[in-house]
């Protein structure tokens, strides 16, 4: 994969490769938890419940490629879209950040170069997830964690 050296600092979200979009993604996986958004007051809570093709060991998607198919209501993150769903995003995120035009984390592969990074400083949901087929929705409040968008 070649990618321009710091492109995310001096290329518009727009005018990415896709690999350079794909590579802005630090692989954190807290786009792949279920949230709850309640009605009344807009916020957005994270739960501990994970998308069903999310492997909670790897924090990957088991079927990327394929994910709209498995799971229709998984959002396909674009340049067009990320305006509209940004607000749900995790704080960290580097999709999000870039849109607010701001700096990535120093954690962030992309800046340390260690595809880990994300993990190895505790930045990402490695280990910490349930299956959505596992636990009925009605009790997803019960999984609420501290992660805020």
């Amino acid at each position: 994969m070649t990618l321009r050296p710091r492109f995310w600092e001096t290329v518009p979200l727009s005018k990415m490769t896709q690999q350079e979009w794909e590579a802005l993604c630090d692989g954190c996986g807290k786009c792949c938890l279920n949230k709850l958004e309640y009605e009344d007051t807009g916020e957005v809570a994270y739960t501990r419940i994970a998308c069903r093709l999310f492997d909670g060991d790897t924090c990957q998607c088991m079927d990327y490629p394929n994910r709209k198919m498995h799971v229709p209501e998984c959002v396909v993150l674009t340049p067009k879209t990320l305006p509209k769903i940004a607000y749900w995003m995790p704080s960290t995120c580097a999709y999000k950040l870039l849109f607010q035009k701001k700096k990535l984390p120093d954690w962030h592969p992309l800046v340390t170069g260690d595809p880990d990074s994300t993990h190895t400083r505790g930045q990402s949901i490695k280990g910490l997830t349930l299956s959505e087929l596992d636990v009925p929705e009605d009790d997803w409040e019960d999984y609420l964690i501290e992660e805020h968008p």
